[in-house]
């Protein structure tokens, strides 16, 4: 109520201009350090619907995000019925960090790098997560990072827990084959700019 009572313009601004202002502040993200950012625009809302679709929201715990932007991805978890409570949003972009509190003021934001999740959660994270949600662009990490990031991701969230990539290549971002875990992915999704596809992955326990 504070928000809207210093702005009372916000709400009339169309989405088309958020979208806009979104598009302008990824694209100079993105060339002043692009293998940070690794978008050039936001996700889509369909991509944003898709990723989200695969969070349970039966299961108990925070949603850690990674690399939200701007936020597509987060709009989209809370309009699937995550409480913006449940959300740890971690976002390495301090103007994107700065941007997340004011659209999403009930969720925990923190700046760090997400690629040390274990000491950049660690005092944050309270119990096991419900899923991890990523935008990160991992085709810009070797592949002993990406399978680490997924390990320890993994480590911290339930059991059956999914941890949710997107991506623009044709090919996964973590393998799909693997004794450690199990993969899936959705259809390709040809309403994005540019096109992409979901995977999750999810730990296989063994007896």
């Amino acid at each position: 109520m504070l928000q809207s009572s210093q702005r009372p313009t916000t709400r009339k601004l169309p989405f088309k201009k958020d979208r806009f202002q979104d598009e302008a502040r990824f694209l100079r993200s993105w060339l002043e350090r692009p293998l940070v950012v690794g978008a050039v625009t936001p996700s889509g809302k369909v991509l944003a619907r898709t990723m989200a679709s695969y969070v349970d929201r039966r299961i108990p715990g925070p949603v850690v995000e990674l690399g939200p932007g701007t936020g597509p991805v987060t709009d989209a978890l809370i309009r699937r019925g995550v409480e913006q409570e449940r959300l740890i949003l971690v976002e390495f972009n301090p103007e994107f960090c700065q941007l997340l509190k004011r659209r999403f003021p009930k969720a925990t934001i923190i700046q760090g790098d997400a690629y040390d999740l274990k000491e950049t959660l660690s005092g944050i994270l309270k119990e096991p997560a419900a899923a991890t949600v990523s935008s990160l662009p991992l085709f810009t990490k070797p592949m002993d990072q990406r399978l680490d990031l997924l390990e320890i991701a993994q480590e911290l969230m339930h059991p059956n827990a999914p941890f949710i990539q997107f991506t623009y290549a044709v090919v996964p971002p973590i393998p799909a084959r693997s004794q450690s875990y199990k993969a899936r992915a959705s259809n390709r999704i040809w309403r994005n700019l540019p096109p992409a596809r979901v995977w999750v992955y999810n730990k296989v326990n063994h007896p």
